[in-house]
């Protein structure tokens, strides 16, 4: 079942959703809009290797917008933090976005319960497409959880992407070929 505005504001309340900022004007009838962060990521090298450590270069959106070209994978990441400890969030793009060619996410639309971070976007378009740092780019949706949740996101010792940072995060996919590293503590707690 997927939370009305009303059940949203609600677990906010309660402390088990955080948004950073929250706005009321981007809550809609079951959903909340985020903008686009001003840092964008592009991988260095040509070629990715899942078992390596693809580095990315980091750089921000002027003002006067930054031209998107088909054929290139940019990481952007949402300016809104967010917690969720009880529900499952799922990060969909805007209806406006997608008709201008703008896909936000590759494959990883569904965060996990226990998910304490901003979101990285995966970003890649049909048309050359001018964006806009803080522009409206995604729309998170509150799923409720059916039983108990042995195993939350920020608990796992085996979770990659837990350190806060407003910046995009390339892929850790190489961590599942390298040695364990010891458990870290996760940055949020219910």
């Amino acid at each position: 079942m997927i939370l009305s505005d009303k059940e949203i504001l609600e677990n906010i309340a309660k402390g088990l959703i955080v948004i950073e900022p929250f706005r009321p004007e981007c809550l809609g009838p079951n959903s909340y809009d985020v903008h686009l962060g001003k840092v964008l990521g592009v991988y260095v090298d040509e070629v990715l290797d899942a078992r390596k450590h693809n580095r990315i270069e980091l750089f921000e959106i002027p003002d006067e917008g930054y031209v998107l070209q088909p054929n290139m994978l940019y990481l952007g990441v949402t300016e809104e933090y967010t917690e969720t400890h009880v529900h499952v969030p799922f990060l969909e793009g805007r209806s406006s976005v997608g008709r201008l060619g703008i896909d936000i996410h590759a494959t990883a639309g569904k965060g996990d319960v226990g998910f304490c971070n901003y979101w990285t976007l995966e970003i890649s378009v049909k048309k050359p497409v001018r964006i806009y740092a803080g522009m409206p780019i995604g729309q998170l949706i509150y799923f409720e959880v059916k039983g108990e949740v042995l195993n939350p996101y920020n608990r796992r010792p085996s979770a990659k992407y837990r350190e806060r940072k407003p910046i995009p995060i390339e892929s850790m996919l190489w961590k599942h070929f390298a040695t364990p590293s010891p458990v870290n503590e996760g940055n949020c707690s219910p």
